[in-house]
């Protein structure tokens, strides 16, 4: 049988269809929590400035209007952002927490809390990131407190609010070295009513030692609490 070019150039034209199909798939996937990250100026620095505007979080250098990167979600809202040992950590109303690289390179690492999104619509993000030390990000909501990593968005340690009490990150303060957060309590002695807090847990004496950190990570003193081992 004889092809003709025609008939030919056909074929040739479904099978680079065929080939390509996938790859274009790939690209238009939606992307992991809806992420959309991008960078906007050159030379983007190691630890920028960041700040929430509108629905995104900016890093920006020497002035406000020198954005180096701008990092939005789909549908969500930023409601708080902190910058520690460049990288960017933000609390969305949907009660994802994220850290993205101070370059702008790519977004490190996802967390969600539990039961956070409703609160976080309602009341706002006050208080709710509270850097603790070298790399650690604690981030206070009515039901817990929750301490990360912010290399890599590991689970340091957790404390819950005691039965009938609920944490209030707005009126948190430092106090020589110590974070204190108000936890009221329907009931129960005053003395209940505000917790300690460092980089490893509640202030308490005798706290267990974990070592659980990295290799090379500073964090070597005992924990306290609802500490959990670093991941297989």
């Amino acid at each position: 049988m004889t092809v003709r070019p025609r008939d030919g150039i056909a074929v040739l034209a479904v099978g680079l269809l065929a080939a390509l199909l996938p790859a274009a798939a790939h690209h238009i996937r939606p992307t992991p929590y809806g992420d959309h990250l991008t960078v906007t100026g050159p030379g983007a620095v190691a630890a920028p400035a960041v700040r929430v505007r509108g629905a995104a979080v900016e890093a920006y250098g020497p002035s406000d209007e020198d954005v180096r990167w701008r990092y939005a979600r789909e549908g969500r809202w930023p409601v708080a952002v902190v910058g520690v040992r460049g990288v960017a950590m933000a609390v969305w109303d949907d009660g994802v927490v994220t850290g993205t690289g101070g370059r702008g390179d790519r977004v490190r690492w996802h967390r969600a809390l539990p039961g956070a999104g409703g609160w976080l619509r309602a009341h706002g993000g006050r208080g709710v990131l509270r850097p603790m030390g070298p790399g650690v990000l604690a981030v206070v909501t009515p039901d817990r407190v929750t301490a990360y990593r912010t290399s890599d968005g590991d689970l340091r340690w957790m404390l819950p609010a005691r039965g009938g009490c609920a944490f209030r990150p707005e009126r948190a303060v430092r106090h020589a070295g110590a974070l204190l957060v108000a936890q009221p309590c329907a009931q129960g002695a005053w003395t209940a009513q505000v917790i300690a807090l460092d980089a490893f847990g509640r202030i308490a004496p005798h706290r267990r030692p974990l070592a659980n950190d990295r290799p090379g990570d500073r964090l070597e003193r005992p924990h306290a609490e609802k500490a959990l081992a670093s991941p297989r």
